[in-house]
C-alpha cells in the first residue's frame, strides 16, 4: 500500500461568502496539488470540501496521513459520525445535522476507498510548511470562485 501524506485547508472570505479549498498530496518524491471554491459557502463546508477532493483524487487504497486544521472535520468523521448516522442524521439536540451531505460523501470515502487514515490535527497559522502550503492552495481557491484565477 502506497504511503500519502495529505495536508487539506479550508478558507472563507466571510463566514458565509467566498470560499477554497486547497490540499498536498506527498507520496515520496511525488507531489500534486489541487484548489478549487465556491461563492456562498461556509468554512466548514470548505475544510470539507479539501478532505473530500484529497481522498477522491487517490486512485487506489492507500495508507493515508492526513493533516488538518479542522478539529470540526477531525472529530466529526472520528467520533461524532457515529452517533449521527445512529440519530438518522441527527444531532443530540435532534436538530439536522449542518453539511449532512458533506458529511455523507466523506463517509462513504472513508469506508468504501480501502484507505488507512491517520487522522492528525495540526494548529493553523503556525508555521508547517504543509498546513501553509494548504492554506495558500485554499486562498487560491477563493480567488479563482471569485473568477480572479
Amino acid at each position: 500500500m502506497n504511503h500519502v501524506v495529505i495536508y487539506t485547508d479550508g478558507a472563507c472570505k466571510g463566514n458565509p461568502g467566498p470560499g477554497g479549498w486547497g490540499v498536498l498530496l506527498k507520496s515520496g518524491s511525488f507531489e500534486k496539488e489541487l484548489f478549487g471554491g465556491e461563492l456562498g459557502t461556509t468554512n466548514n463546508r470548505m475544510e470539507m470540501m479539501a478532505v473530500i477532493e484529497a481522498l477522491t483524487a487517490l486512485k487506489r487504497p492507500c495508507q493515508v496521513t492526513l493533516f488538518l486544521d479542522s478539529e470540526y472535520v477531525r472529530k466529526g468523521i472520528t467520533e461524532w459520525i457515529h452517533g449521527w448516522k445512529a440519530k438518522g442524521w441527527k444531532t443530540a439536540a435532534k436538530q439536522p445535522v449542518k453539511n449532512a451531505e458533506l458529511w455523507q460523501r466523506l463517509d462513504a470515502l472513508v469506508s468504501t476507498g480501502g484507505h488507512q487514515i491517520e487522522w492528525r490535527w495540526v494548529k493553523g497559522h503556525a508555521g508547517d510548511p504543509g498546513n501553509e502550503r494548504a492554506d495558500a492552495l485554499a486562498n487560491m481557491g477563493v480567488e479563482k470562485a471569485l473568477g480572479r484565477r
